[in-house]
């Protein structure tokens, strides 16, 4: 599965997002950060970090190790 963590430089609840995917063992994932694109901007502003699937399903932040699985499982 092809996962998408939209994220700003120096977020610290992005870190603590990229925890979550590395203790939950979530796999390969790209990171884009919003910072200089307009468009992601408007639509992610205050929202990130967000994690994308592949289909366009999203989960946003705050999420846990439990919750980022049964995220995963539903895919």
């Amino acid at each position: 599965m092809a996962l998408i963590l939209y994220q700003r430089d120096d977020c610290h609840l992005c870190d603590l997002a990229i925890a979550v995917l590395a203790a939950t063992r979530a796999g390969d994932f790209a990171s884009v950060f919003i910072d200089d694109d307009a468009g992601l901007e408007a639509r992610y502003g205050e929202r990130v970090p967000v994690l994308r699937d592949a289909v366009g399903r999203e989960l946003d932040w705050p999420f846990d190790a439990a919750r980022l699985a049964d995220w995963l499982a539903k895919a």
